[in-house]
């Protein structure tokens, strides 16, 4: 077995007490360093100047500068849990790429679930016999008790609803229990591109796109805010 990377972490939230709560919780799980607890996001942003940071707990409602601007700022390969006491923001914190969204009060459980979920999908290291399957062109997939192999070449765009995602194909769908999150790293990125947190699209099955959506086999799907420079500036770069 080999042995998990240890993750460097900040906390970014104005209340004492919330910072407090979530560095005992963390304290209790391996493998998890907090490099600092900070009261704000310019705090923050001197911190992760100086340090080099795996993953943000980070708050939404903050003074001078909201969590979801301060994410909005940072480099994409620092991963954001929010932690916040209002479900108004979950849309745009997934929209973000968020691991997961926690509403306060925060209990250990719903922590410790939320932090698995960043090391299954973000810090588990590659053996060398996964190395190699990523030079294949194709996957499995677990639906209806079986697992399935889907080759690249044929998925149109896959679609999250929840906790399971349909992959379209031309001619059927398949159904797996699945986060978004977790496909989108199983799949090539020269041949796949996220738009929305619901959709990832294959680039070479688009056959026409606006500002605002693509358009795959007669389907449009919205291009949402947070992705859409970086999908604008991709597909721009085919005229």
């Amino acid at each position: 077995m080999q042995q998990q990377k240890n993750i460097s972490c900040l906390i970014v939230d104005d209340e004492t007490i919330a910072r407090d709560i979530i560095a005992t919780h963390l304290s209790k799980i391996s493998n998890i360093t907090v490099i600092a607890s900070c009261s704000n996001a310019m705090e923050a942003f001197n911190t992760i100047s100086n340090h080099s940071i795996d993953l943000v707990f980070l708050d939404i409602n903050m003074p001078e500068i909201s969590g979801i601007s301060f994410a909005k700022s940072i480099n994409k390969s620092i991963k954001i849990i929010f932690t916040t006491a209002y479900r108004d923001y979950a849309v745009e914190g997934f929209e973000l790429q968020a691991v997961d969204y926690l509403l306060k009060p925060i209990s250990f459980e719903r922590l410790l679930k939320a932090v698995n979920t960043y090391f299954e999908v973000y810090s588990q290291p590659k053996k060398e016999s996964e190395t190699k399957i990523d030079t294949t062109n194709f996957m499995f997939v677990r639906s209806d008790r079986r697992m399935i192999k889907i080759d690249f070449s044929d998925i149109l765009y896959i679609e999250s609803y929840s906790d399971y995602i349909k992959i379209h194909l031309a001619n059927e769908t398949i159904v797996t229990r699945e986060t978004i999150s977790a496909i989108e790293a199983k799949l090539p990125k020269a041949m796949f591109l996220r738009i929305h947190r619901s959709f990832i699209v294959a680039v070479n099955k688009i056959t026409s796109f606006t500002n605002e959506q693509v358009v795959i086999k007669g389907k449009s799907l919205t291009i949402s805010r947070s992705y859409k420079n970086d999908v604008l500036e991709l597909l721009k770069k085919f005229q």
